[in-house]
């Protein structure tokens, strides 16, 4: 399968992008305070397939946090609930909302972006991962040759 990634697209950005949303595997929406030197951010993800937990897969929005304060992390967790509920689970630095709503649009994915700068004081950088679709489609589909990313093949 032809995997490729897209990366440090802006919340404004994306919003512009018209993608088949079937054939995005992942997203990441890391959200960078300032100073970024001190590497304090928040960032969310979610993988088509489900992501890691213990031994199984868990479908759903998650989050990590670096330098956040512990205090934060229910006020980020509702945040989230609220706009895609899920069930919260803890694995060290990750939280997880078991069976939330799952989101693929850019359109969903940059008003997320912009929702979370404006609740947090954050930077969004995104990125996005798609498989199944050629460099020749996603072109075609308007995405960005300069925010490309390649994945090597197996």
């Amino acid at each position: 399968m032809v995997r490729s990634r897209y990366w440090k697209i802006t919340s404004d950005e994306i919003s512009e992008f018209n993608y088949d949303e079937s054939k995005l595997l992942n997203w990441e929406i890391k959200g960078i305070r300032e100073p970024d030197s001190e590497a304090h951010f928040i960032g969310l993800f979610q993988y088509r397939n489900g992501t890691p937990f213990d031994y199984e897969s868990i479908k759903g929005i998650c989050y990590f946090h670096n330098n956040i304060d512990r205090k934060e992390l229910p006020t980020i967790t509702k945040f989230l609930q609220d706009k895609f509920n899920g069930k919260e689970m803890e694995k060290g630095e990750r939280i997880f909302l078991k069976d939330s709503k799952e989101i693929y649009s850019s359109k969903d994915l940059g008003q997320l972006a912009k929702d979370l700068e404006a609740k947090f004081n954050v930077k969004a950088i995104i990125s996005l991962e798609f498989e199944g679709v050629s460099l020749e489609e996603l072109k075609e589909q308007g995405m960005p040759e300069a925010k490309l990313l390649p994945i090597p093949g197996k």
